[in-house]
C-alpha cells in the first residue's frame, strides 16, 4: 500500500506597504518560492491590522515607514491582536538608526529597501526558522554595545523615546507642528509637548535648532549627506 505524501501548507504572508509597486515586487520574490505565498495586501495601517483579524496570516512584511501613523506603534498593534506572528520590517532607513528600536517593539528582522532584493526570502526563511535576520554590520554593532554595558557613551539621539523619534523623522521631512499631529493620530499640544522634551534632551535652544537637527538626523537615517 502507498501512502499519502503529507505536503505541508505554505507559509502566508502579509505585505504592508503604501506603494503598489513594492507590493507587486515583492509578490513577485515570493511566488518564485513554493512554501511561500502572498495572500493579502494592505496599503495601511488599519488595513493591516484588519486583514490580521480576519485570520489566515502567518508572517508579516511591513513597512516601517507607513503614512497615516507609527510604523513602530503598528509592530505593537500586530503584538497585541498575535503575538506569535513573526514580522520582518523593510525601511527606507539606515539600520543604525532604527533597527534596534524595530527589534525591541517586537519584530523579527530589518531590511533596507536600498539593499538587495534577494535578501528578502532568507530573511523569511531565516525568521521562520525562530531566529533574528540582522545584517552582519548591525549584529557587530549589537554585540559591541552589550559588552560596553549601559553606561557606555550613546549618542543623544538614543536618549528619545520611539515617539520622540518618529516625530523628529516627521519634523525632518518637513512637516509642521500641526502636519505631524496629524500623522501621528495626536493632539497638536501632545507634539508641542513632545518637540519641548526632544529639544530638552539634546540641549536645543529653539525650533529653528530642532528643525536643523531633525532635518541632519532624517537625511542620515536615509543615507544622504545633509547640505
Amino acid at each position: 500500500m502507498t501512502l499519502p505524501v503529507s505536503v505541508s501548507s505554505p507559509t502566508r504572508i502579509l505585505v504592508v506597504d503604501d506603494h503598489p509597486i513594492v507590493r507587486q515586487g515583492l509578490d513577485r520574490l515570493v511566488a518564485a518560492e513554493s512554501d511561500l505565498q502572498v495572500v493579502a495586501e494592505a496599503a495601511t495601517a488599519d488595513g493591516a491590522l484588519e486583514a490580521i483579524d480576519e485570520g489566515g496570516v502567518d508572517f508579516v512584511i511591513l513597512d516601517i515607514g507607513l503614512k497615516q501613523g507609527s510604523g513602530l506603534d503598528v509592530i505593537g498593534q500586530i503584538r497585541a491582536r498575535r503575538a506569535d506572528l513573526p514580522i520582518l520590517v523593510l525601511s527606507m532607513h539606515q539600520e543604525r538608526f532604527y533597527a534596534e528600536r524595530v527589534l525591541r517593539s517586537g519584530a523579527q528582522g530589518y531590511v533596507m529597501k536600498q539593499g538587495d532584493p534577494a535578501e528578502i526570502v532568507p530573511a523569511i526563511r531565516r525568521i521562520l526558522s525562530g531566529d533574528l535576520y540582522l545584517s552582519a554590520g548591525l549584529a557587530d554593532e549589537l554585540v559591541r554595545r552589550a559588552v560596553e554595558g549601559p553606561d557606555a557613551s550613546r549618542p543623544p539621539s538614543e536618549e528619545l523615546s520611539d515617539r520622540e523619534t518618529e516625530v523628529v523623522r516627521l519634523i525632518g521631512d518637513g512637516l509642521s507642528t500641526r502636519e505631524v499631529a496629524h500623522e501621528l493620530n495626536l493632539s497638536v499640544k501632545t507634539v508641542e509637548s513632545y518637540r519641548a522634551n526632544v529639544k530638552r534632551k539634546l540641549g536645543l535652544r529653539s525650533g529653528s535648532e530642532l528643525a536643523r537637527f531633525a532635518y541632519d538626523w532624517t537625511s542620515r537615517s536615509m543615507g544622504v549627506t545633509a547640505g
